[in-house]
């Protein structure tokens, strides 16, 4: 007895310590509101001014895929450019176009909140303020002319007005004989923008060239982060050869990257907390995969292309795919193979896919994310009985003879041996496992993290409603309602199951209740909500189970 509540103790500190330690990362602001954008984090990037690049320094190397090296592009001859910044929305983005280098330092989302009728922040995710530089940047070199300088993100771009509108805008260069045209299309009712690049060679003489895509950012967390905890915020890189990789930045800071350097398909892309950008490239032509430290705290992510050698009037055309927005698996899905593996589920991501396409499921059918948790924890119950009702079971042959095990204590305090061998005389007596309860728990235990990274994960949950006073699943109970019935839960069940024979278990197991709807104050009332519907099955199964075997409840 004693020894299967010492399991069950150290199953229910492990379960609570991950519990713990998985939401204070995730317990996180992930994005800048419009309402947070001037309310800078001085404190928090002291001196993150002083490491923004210059304009004349944003394009300090380029990579040459010939030779597979970093060279030096020498811009500093660049003079100051003038800056416009031009708007391109649809019902669900915003973005803002830079005249300098034609790059997207600016995005907002219109419609992230599902709360129609409160008004909430909008989510900004591409910035370029004091406390953020986040940044789609794209360009063009001479692969075979080092010092060359082509158009890149550092260059000044005219409008084409005669063929730009809200949704569609084209911008010009021409430098050194090259012509480049950036032709953008935000798509209608999506977070996609198509970037088309068309280069002419105006020169008489034929030209190598090379096309790149990347994305800049600084290496701060997130707006509201905790300085202590860290959900995974930085590069990401995918190739059908080596999957899904992330490149933090402190191994490019310290050019200990181990992710693929060429490949022939793949895209590359940034996360935080429910949200991505990627570059993704329409054609399946080898590319050289990039990831270096400009300054310190600004990195860069990207990809570089070569174009087949343009003769003299010629033209070529590059089309891209540029992701900003939130990590909806579905989409993400139709975009790009492995896209979707963004959304990180951790080591039991093989568990966590089909609990949500199950709780996806649930939803389209019920409407509501809230409802859907509720139905989804049901089934998992039910999918589970067998093991439970072997467990509650065992709980329950174990509480009708705690008595007799609590006189085998007392008669025999003094002679350990002798109490542990009669302990067990009594267990083979009564035909009981005293491990029969723990092997059920330790199943299940899986799924239930698997849940927990789902519903904490799963940006289709922001924001989402359940009922009356719970408006946003993703975040804590306002009122402190869920978890407080749910230590009462958790308090009936304590008084179902046998009581430990050691004095100080039993003060531990009782105090649980009050511990965990502590730490659930500050849980997402989604995950509250199923551990509560959990309690709720469990305490009904358990009492039936109970007064099957005639135990006293």
């Amino acid at each position: 007895m004693k020894f299967r509540t010492t399991v069950l103790l150290i199953i229910f500190s492990f379960s609570l310590v991950m519990l713990w330690e998985r939401w204070v990362s995730f317990n996180r602001v992930d994005s800048v509101s419009i309402s947070q954008k001037n309310q800078t984090l001085n404190e928090k990037n002291k001196g993150f001014e002083d490491n923004k690049l210059e304009k004349n320094e944003e394009i300090p190397r380029a990579i040459n895929l010939k030779r597979n090296l970093i060279t030096e592009i020498d811009s500093s001859s660049k003079p100051k450019r003038k800056e416009q910044n031009f708007q391109l929305n649809n019902n669900k983005l915003k973005v803002s176009v830079n005249s300098v280098g034609g790059k997207i330092d600016y995005s907002e989302f219109l419609s992230e909140s599902k709360l129609e009728e409160e008004e909430k922040d909008s989510v900004v995710l591409f910035d370029n303020s004091q406390s953020r530089q986040y940044e789609a940047q794209t360009g063009i070199i001479d692969l075979n002319q080092e010092n060359r300088i082509l158009p890149n993100h550092t260059s000044q771009f005219t409008k084409n007005l005669a063929k730009s509108n809200s949704k569609y805008l084209v911008l010009e260069n021409e430098t050194n004989s090259v012509k480049l045209t950036k032709i953008y299309d935000l798509v209608d009712d999506s977070f996609v923008v198509k970037v088309q690049h068309q280069i002419e060679n105006k020169s008489d003489e034929p030209i190598d060239i090379g096309i790149y895509l990347q994305l800049l950012r600084d290496s701060g967390d997130p707006a509201g982060g905790s300085s202590f905890y860290h959900t995974y915020t930085g590069p990401v890189v995918y190739s059908e050869e080596a999957k899904f990789q992330k490149v933090p930045f402190d191994d490019i800071k310290d050019n200990k990257t181990e992710h693929v350097k060429i490949a022939d398909s793949g895209w590359i892309g940034i996360i935080q907390h429910y949200y991505v950008s990627a570059w993704i490239l329409r054609n399946q032509f080898e590319r050289e995969i990039y990831t270096r430290e400009l300054r310190n705290n600004l990195f860069t992510v990207g990809t570089i292309q070569s174009l087949k050698s343009l003769k003299p009037s010629e033209t070529a055309v590059h089309e891209s795919i540029l992701y900003v927005g939130p990590q909806y698996q579905e989409t993400l899905k139709k975009l790009a193979p492995g896209l979707d593996l963004v959304v990180d589920y951790g080591i039991l991501t093989v568990i966590a896919k089909p609990i949500f396409w199950l709780l996806e499921k649930l939803h389209s059918f019920i409407g509501n994310w809230g409802w859907a948790i509720v139905a989804l924890t049901i089934i998992i119950k039910l999918i589970f009985y067998p093991l439970t009702a072997a467990s509650y079971k065992s709980m329950a042959k174990m509480k009708n003879v705690t008595p007799k095990i609590m006189q085998i204590r007392e008669q025999n305090k003094d002679d350990k041996l002798k109490m542990n061998q009669a302990m067990m005389d009594l267990y083979k007596k009564e035909k009981i496992n005293p491990l029969g309860g723990c092997l059920p728990i330790l199943i299940q235990i899986p799924v239930f993290i698997a849940l927990y990274w789902v519903l904490l994960a799963s940006v289709e949950i922001k924001d989402a409603p359940w009922i009356f006073w719970i408006r946003d699943l993703s975040a804590p109970d306002p009122f402190f309602i869920l978890p407080l019935i749910m230590a009462v839960t958790m308090f009936i069940q304590m008084r179902l199951n046998p009581t430990p024979p050691d004095p100080l278990q039993a003060k531990i197991m009782m105090f649980m209740p009050v511990v965990f709807s502590i730490f659930f104050f500050f849980f997402p009332a989604g995950l509250v909500l199923y551990w509560l519907v959990n309690n709720i099955v469990s305490i009904a199964q358990q009492w039936s189970i109970m007064r099957q075997l005639n135990v006293k409840v």
